[in-house]
C-alpha cells in the first residue's frame, strides 16, 4: 500500500490501486449528506411548525422564514467560513461545525417561539458548512489520478442528503412530530462527528494569511485563474435554469391543466436520484477523457432538456407530465455532471487554494440560484411557463458557450 504524501495530509494507506480506501469515501459522503440535509429537514414541516408555534398571524407568517434563514446561514458560511480551510487544519474545522450543528438542531428542536427558531435555523445553515469543507477535504486525500472519482462519489452523499432529507422529515414529522426530527437529525449529527473524530485524518493548513487577507485573496484568486472564473461562470449559469424551474414547478402545476398539488411537485424531486447516481460516473469521466469534455456534455444535455420542454404545448396534458419528467431527470443530470467536472477542474487549479476556490465556486453557484428564482416567478407570473423553459435553456446555452469558448 502506498500513502498520501504527508504535505497534503497526515499520512493515510491508499488501496494497491492508489485510491481512497471504500470506508474513508463513506464516511465524508455520509458527512456530506448529512451535513447538508440539514438544511432542508424544515421546509416539509413548515405547516406543522406554523400550526403548533406560529402562534399569530404574524408568526405564521414569520415560519416562512425559516428556510429563508437556513439558506441565508448557508450562504455566509459558505463566503465567510469555507475559506478557513487553507488556514487551518480542517479536521479540526469539521468538527467544531458538527458540535455547533448538533447544538443548532437541539434549539431548533427545543424553540418555544418563532424567534428562536429563526435563530437556530441561520446556526443551523452557518453549521451546514461543514458539507464545504469535507469536499476539499476529500479532494486533498485524492490522488491526482483519482480525484473525480473520489469527489463524484462524495457528492453523491450530499446530492442524496438534498434528496432524501425532505422525504424523511416529512415522514418523521407526520408520524412523530417536528420536535422529535430535529432531535434525530442532531443525535446523527452526534453519532457523525464521533465517527470523523476517529477515522478523519488530520491535513495540514496551506496558508497562514491572515482571516482579513484571506477573504480578499479570494477576488485575487477570482483574477488570477481564468479556468475558476470560466467553471464558476458555467455552473452559476446552469444554477439559474435549476432554480428557475424548481421555483415555479409547483405553481405551474397547480393550475391549468394539471390542477395538482404540491405533494406531486415533491415527487419531481425524485428526478436527483439521476443525478446522484450519475455523480461518480462524472468523475470518473473526468479522470480519464479530462473535465472539459465532462462540462461540456454535461451543459449540452441541460440545453436539450429544457429545449424538449417547448414541445409540451403541442401534446396533450398525461404526455405533457412525461415530458416534465423526463426533462427534469435530463437536466438534473446535466447539472451534476458539470458540476462534479467543474470541481475537478477547480480542485486541480491550486492545491493550497482549495477551501477558498471552493467557496468561490459555490457564491456564485448561490447567486446564480438566488437569480434565477427571481427571474423565474417574474416569468411565470408575466409570461407563462414557456418563458421559463426559455429562461433556463438560453441560460444553459451560455453556459454552454462558456464551456466552448477558448
Amino acid at each position: 500500500m502506498t500513502t498520501i504524501p504527508s504535505t497534503h495530509a497526515a499520512p493515510i494507506a491508499l488501496t494497491p490501486s492508489g485510491n481512497v480506501p471504500l470506508p474513508m469515501v463513506l464516511l465524508l459522503a455520509t458527512g456530506t449528506g448529512l451535513g447538508v440535509a440539514s438544511l432542508y429537514y424544515s421546509q416539509p414541516m413548515l405547516g406543522v411548525l406554523g400550526a403548533e408555534i406560529g402562534g399569530s398571524a404574524s408568526g405564521g407568517q414569520a415560519i416562512g422564514f425559516v428556510p429563508t434563514m437556513t439558506q441565508l446561514g448557508y450562504a455566509l458560511g459558505i463566503l465567510f467560513l469555507a475559506p478557513l480551510g487553507d488556514r487551518y487544519d480542517r479536521r479540526r474545522i469539521i468538527l467544531a461545525k458538527a458540535a455547533v450543528l448538533c447544538a443548532a438542531l437541539l434549539l431548533a428542536g427545543a424553540s418555544p417561539s418563532v424567534g428562536v427558531l429563526l435563530v437556530a435555523s441561520l446556526a443551523i445553515g452557518l453549521a451546514a458548512t461543514m458539507a464545504q469543507d469535507i469536499v476539499p477535504a476529500a479532494a486533498t486525500l485524492a490522488p491526482d489520478a483519482h480525484r473525480g472519482k473520489v469527489v463524484g462519489s462524495v457528492m453523491t452523499g450530499l446530492l442524496l442528503g438534498i434528496l432524501l432529507s425532505r422525504v424523511v422529515s416529512g415522514f418523521v414529522a407526520e408520524h412523530f412530530g417536528w420536535r422529535t426530527m430535529f432531535i434525530a437529525a442532531a443525535a446523527a449529527i452526534a453519532l457523525l462527528g464521533v465517527a470523523l473524530w476517529r477515522g478523519l485524518p488530520r491535513l495540514k493548513p496551506t496558508t497562514h494569511l491572515a482571516y482579513r487577507a484571506l477573504l480578499g485573496s479570494l477576488g485575487k484568486l477570482w483574477l488570477k485563474h481564468g479556468a475558476l472564473r470560466r467553471a464558476a461562470l458555467a455552473q452559476g449559469l446552469l444554477s439559474v435554469g435549476f432554480s428557475a424551474f424548481w421555483s415555479t414547478l409547483a405553481v405551474m402545476l397547480h393550475g391549468e391543466p394539471f390542477h395538482l398539488g404540491s405533494s406531486a411537485a415533491g415527487a419531481f424531486g425524485l428526478a436527483g436520484a439521476a443525478g446522484a447516481l450519475a455523480a461518480p460516473i462524472a468523475g470518473r469521466m473526468a479522470d480519464r477523457r479530462g473535465p472539459e469534455l465532462v462540462t461540456r456534455v454535461g451543459a449540452a444535455l441541460v440545453l436539450v432538456s429544457f429545449a424538449v420542454m417547448g414541445l409540451m404545448p403541442f401534446v396533450p396534458p398525461q404526455a405533457q407530465l412525461g415530458l416534465l419528467v423526463a426533462s427534469a431527470v435530463g437536466f438534473d443530470l446535466g447539472i451534476q455532471v458539470a458540476l462534479i467536472a467543474h470541481q475537478t477542474i477547480v480542485y486541480g487549479i491550486d492545491p493550497g487554494a482549495r477551501s477558498r476556490l471552493n467557496a468561490v465556486l459555490f457564491t456564485t453557484v448561490f447567486i446564480g440560484m438566488a437569480t434565477g428564482s427571481a427571474l423565474g416567478s417574474v416569468a411565470l407570473a408575466h409570461w407563462g411557463w414557456m418563458a421559463v423553459t426559455a429562461l433556463s435553456a438560453g441560460a444553459a446555452a451560455l453556459a454552454l458557450a462558456v464551456r466552448l469558448w477558448r
